[in-house]
């Protein structure tokens, strides 16, 4: 699933090629549920979207949206496998040697934009899931982030990082008693941070991931504080190009896991061992993330798994693929109506059900092959 740095690299292409320009042309493909589920359709799209001057775009953590010249505005979410494909642009974090990737118009479209000028810039976005959002929100473009769903998210700790304070982890650490993975990968508690991501930031600040997030102490806030805008900002800063991530973070490594004498170490001789929490695996570094406090009792490390069916010389069994998607608190039901001056979403989303999730998701390893390179 594309994370905060990911999502910034979308949003610095789309700046960068659609930004100041009018569309002359939209085309839509329906789909009820990467529209419909997000209280809109594909017609109602096109027909908002068309003749209109795309005027910015901005981020709240893995929500990205599209300015246009009036409202309403397009607010979407790339679920576990969207993207937005910029003709002739190198929007991708990752690279493809596909020949059908090269395609145009790509395979699983949603929508086509096309500009008018010459040449034309073309985008379109792409989900063979069908797990993305696409959605219009009619509101002012700097009030955005007052509607649905972004203002059921936490803050996002690049665009907001004067609210994300040592101060303010703190009292959202103490106010829980969970796994301090499980409370970074919250959306509801701060945008943008997933798997990889909680991960790496875990490694930097030498925290165990099944740590319960009410026992870290004064120094464990302010390291994991430090780890959060270390990891985010670096990785928003490089364009989440992982060719260019410093040597010795956690990722260049993780993506190990699964393949066939590969090695689940550190440069330095550390081990890389793969713990499952919750239904989320996690990598973590033992000899650097000591656990110092009460942690989650319903934790099995697939290391100990392994040994375990070893030593009763069965045929062991895949780990089961984990599940990246935070939909479920990354879209939640809308809260009641503010403000009556406030405007309102084209279509209410406080029946919108929550997006069903699909079992089979993207592991690590599937990832490494598509890194950047």
């Amino acid at each position: 699933m594309p994370e905060l740095a990911e999502i910034s690299r979308i949003v610095h292409f789309i700046r960068q090629h659609l930004v100041g320009k009018t569309l002359s042309k939209v085309s839509t493909q329906n789909d009820d549920l990467i529209y419909g589920k997000a209280g809109t359709s594909a017609a109602e799209f096109q027909k908002v979207m068309e003749g209109k001057k795309i005027v910015g775009a901005g981020q709240q953590g893995k929500y990205f949206w599209i300015a246009m010249s009036s409202p309403p505005h397009a607010v979407m979410h790339f679920g576990m496998a969207g993207w937005l494909k910029i003709r002739n642009a190198d929007t991708y974090y990752y690279r493809t040697d596909k020949p059908q990737d090269k395609e145009w118009p790509p395979k699983y479209w949603k929508f086509l934009l096309e500009t008018d000028e010459d040449p034309k810039t073309q985008a379109a976005f792409v989900d063979f899931r069908r797990l993305s959002r696409i959605r219009l929100v009619d509101c002012p473009v700097d009030q955005i982030r007052n509607f649905s769903p972004l203002k059921e998210n936490g803050p996002d700790p690049v665009a907001d990082k004067d609210t994300v304070t040592e101060d303010w982890l703190a009292s959202k650490l103490r106010s829980k008693k969970v796994p301090v993975k499980a409370l970074l990968l919250d959306q509801a508690n701060i945008s943008g941070i997933g798997n990889w991501m909680g991960d790496e930031i875990l490694y930097h600040a030498k925290i165990h991931p099944e740590q319960y997030s009410n026992t870290l102490n004064d120094d464990q806030v302010k390291e994991l504080h430090s780890a959060i805008h270390y990891v985010c900002s670096t990785s928003v800063d490089l364009l989440a190009d992982s060719d260019k991530f410093p040597a010795d973070w956690l990722f260049k490594y993780r993506w190990s896991k699964g393949k066939k004498n590969a090695s689940l170490t550190l440069p330095n001789g550390e081990k890389i061992t793969f713990l499952t929490v919750g239904g989320r695996t996690s990598a973590v570094v033992p000899s650097v993330q000591k656990k110092t406090g009460l942690v989650t009792k319903d934790v099995k490390s697939e290391d100990d798994s392994d040994t375990q069916n070893k030593s009763k010389r069965k045929r062991g069994t895949a780990v089961k693929a984990e599940s990246d998607s935070e939909a479920s608190v990354e879209e939640p039901k809308a809260k009641k109506a503010g403000p009556k001056s406030q405007a309102k979403p084209i279509k209410k989303d406080d029946n919108e059900k929550k997006p069903d999730v699909d079992s089979t998701t993207s592991t690590g390893t599937r990832r490494s092959s598509r890194l950047k390179k």
